[in-house]
């Protein structure tokens, strides 16, 4: 295992799906650590901050978005480490919840792992990157936000409900992440944004 691979926290309940991501992660150069259940997940952060975490939403003792919930609250500089959500539960509600308390992604339960690799990759990279674009180009991070999910094909009123905002103010944070750009249309910003890697691709 390579000195610097990068830490990843595997909070799954089932232990077959827990050992297959394990050996995928493991094989792709990852170090990953599993922990049973909510409580145990948050325990093993606090103890040894893993560089990223996958979580099962529906575990005993606390759930995922307890876990994520609590985690927030009890230590404000873990915001940043991504949080990506293992579900059979794909509905809207159970979605936008998540979004809500600050999940990076979803991916849906049996796991492909092809997916899984990549979103882990995506999440270790926009973090490896943080530090240096908002010193090229100052985005607030409600522009970040708002660039980030209109480039998914998110509408107005879809991001409003994610971010807990109104479409107008959604509007307002895309027009001024577009003037910081020195683009004059919304896919320019869009393109751009991708471009410089600001957002998701």
């Amino acid at each position: 295992m390579p000195a610097l691979a990068k830490k990843v926290l595997c909070i799954e309940d089932d232990c077959e799906t827990a050992a297959l991501i394990v050996e995928e992660l493991t094989e792709r150069g990852y170090e990953v650590s599993v922990a049973r259940n909510g409580l145990e997940g948050l325990n093993g952060i606090l103890r040894s901050p893993p560089d990223l975490v996958l979580a099962d939403l529906n575990m005993p003792v606390m759930s995922g978005f307890d876990l994520l919930e609590q985690l927030t609250a009890l230590e404000p500089r873990f915001v940043r480490m991504p949080f990506v959500f293992l579900t059979a539960m794909a509905d809207h509600d159970t979605e936008i919840k998540g979004w809500n308390l600050g999940a990076d992604d979803y991916l849906t339960k049996p796991v492909d792992f092809d997916v899984l690799a990549a979103v882990v990759a995506s999440r270790l990279r926009r973090v490896a990157r943080g530090g240096i674009w908002p010193g090229q180009i100052n985005l607030g991070e409600r522009e970040r936000e708002v660039l980030t999910w209109s480039a998914r094909g998110k509408t107005f009123a879809e991001i409003a409900e994610i971010l807990s905002l109104s479409p107008r103010t959604i509007e307002f944070h895309l027009d001024n992440a577009r003037k910081k750009l020195g683009v004059r249309t919304r896919t320019q910003a869009l393109i751009k944004a991708a471009i410089g890697e600001l957002i998701e691709p």
